[in-house]
């Protein structure tokens, strides 16, 4: 069985549905933004302010695209649809599922993005970023989740149930 790759806004759940997932399938997990955060000794807010969101997105895809698991749950960071190689590579290596929720849940659930280390273009807003970023979750896709109104086990059952369906 290949990996279950998680894609979705930011707030949408993946990490935390990621792990109840990963122990329902028997999975490892893993949090590409805690390893893109380990590989460069700081937090995902500090590169982007440091470094700009050009290079971020530019680790981001390097990072995601090497890779190398087998039987894992991964939780990707919200921007990795940017990614063309990680993107491909995920293709290639697992199931993507776009855990998707409306838009005024994902404003109601987001804090502060610069210090979530939300990759944002400068002067851009949150409803600008979600209509940008769902055509690109939902082209990459191989299972769309609609999340709203559902708890972490449910989303995690109802990702359970259509990856073995899907079997890819």
């Amino acid at each position: 069985m290949k990996n279950v790759v998680l894609i979705g806004m930011p707030g949408c759940g993946k990490s935390t549905v990621g792990v109840v997932l990963a122990k329902t399938l028997g999975y490892r997990f893993l949090d590409s933004d805690l390893v893109i955060q380990e590989s460069e000794n700081r937090l995902l807010s500090e590169m982007i302010e440091e470094d700009g969101l050009v290079k971020f997105l530019e680790i981001e895809n390097h990072i995601n695209a090497s890779l190398n698991v087998n039987k894992t749950v991964i939780a990707t960071g919200g921007s990795v649809i940017y990614g063309r190689e990680a993107m491909e590579h995920f293709q290639k290596t697992g199931i993507i599922v776009y855990i998707k929720l409306p838009y005024e849940e994902i404003r109601h659930r987001l804090g502060d993005l610069a210090k979530r280390g939300v990759a944002i273009k400068e002067g851009q807003e949150l409803r600008g970023l979600y209509e940008e970023r769902v055509p690109l979750y939902e082209k990459y896709a191989d299972i769309i989740i609609e999340e709203n109104g559902m708890t972490i086990s449910q989303t995690a059952l109802e990702i359970k149930k259509q990856v073995l369906e899907n079997g890819k």
